[in-house]
């Protein structure tokens, strides 16, 4: 009876738009008008579609960018704020301080700095450097992108971190350091193996958080995906395909089973990558 409201939100918000995804993904559902089954030919159309092709390509690669620097970078963070030193609370509250700003307030932050006009490009003309185009070129855009989102996933990742490195033994430490080794030595030796498990943790979630990228892209890119589209992202193209009166869902809920399949793929990579440590 207790667990009966959570089970009900649960149910409303996650298990049946789920369900009716997978459903709708077999159908040739449009916007106010009721689909038939078709069996696989959303799939199949999917091999076929150069914007799917586009759209996996740069969720992919914003993984194996974005998610190697936010599984080191926030623990190495995580190390500096850790001293107990005067004045550190003041940096680690505004190393948090991306976290909890509005990721649309961050965005548009981000394209008035990097825009041809913008902050950036103003200080490479004031020291002689031509423009460079972060906003118009292809790859920049992209790039420009993964750099907001490890900017703004930082701070929370450096929390979880802190949170292991504070069940670290000092002993361990101090042990490494009697019998010589360096600070580098230590982090490698002992800081590391401590919270590998952490790490796989952190790995798992932003694995998931970058392949389902969104805001970023498209505040930054704009709605049609930068030049020609090519900064599409697979959620962008399944926002673009299934919205409005004419939405394709049928099509777009294809989409997002190929998300879900590929967003689980990645977490059991991770966790058998884990195990294998283990052994």
């Amino acid at each position: 009876m207790f667990a009966a409201p959570g089970l009900a939100i649960v149910g409303v918000f996650i298990l049946y738009p789920f369900v009716s995804t997978v459903v709708n993904s077999f159908t040739d559902k449009r916007q106010l008008i009721e689909g038939k089954y078709v069996g696989l030919a959303n799939f199949r159309e999917l091999l076929h579609d150069d914007m799917f092709w586009i759209g996996l390509r740069n969720s992919t690669l914003y993984v194996l960018v974005v998610v190697p620097a936010l599984v080191v970078l926030p623990l190495l963070l995580a190390l500096l704020v850790q001293k107990q030193i005067p004045g550190i609370t003041f940096f680690r509250s505004a190393f948090y301080t991306p976290v909890v700003a509005s990721i649309v307030v961050v965005g548009l932050i981000w394209v008035w700095m990097l825009d041809e006009r913008g902050l950036v490009n103003a200080v490479l003309e004031a020291v002689g450097a031509d423009k460079v185009g972060f906003l118009s070129d292809q790859w920049l855009l992209l790039f420009s992108a993964m750099a907001v989102t490890v900017w703004k996933g930082l701070g929370y990742y450096m929390i979880i971190y802190l949170a292991a490195l504070a069940n670290v033994p000092r002993e361990l430490h101090e042990a490494a350091a009697v019998d010589g080794a360096g600070p580098v030595r230590r982090f490698l030796s002992v800081t590391v193996p401590a919270v590998r498990s952490t790490m796989v943790l952190v790995a798992a979630l932003s694995s998931v958080a970058a392949f389902k990228v969104f805001s970023e892209v498209y505040l930054m890119a704009g709605p049609t995906g930068g030049p020609a589209g090519e900064d599409t992202t697979l959620v962008m193209l399944v926002q673009r395909t299934g919205t409005g009166l004419t939405g394709r869902v049928g099509y777009a809920s294809a989409i997002s089973v190929v998300i879900f399949v590929v967003t689980v793929a990645l977490m059991l990579l991770v966790l058998r990558a884990d195990r294998k440590e283990d052994a």
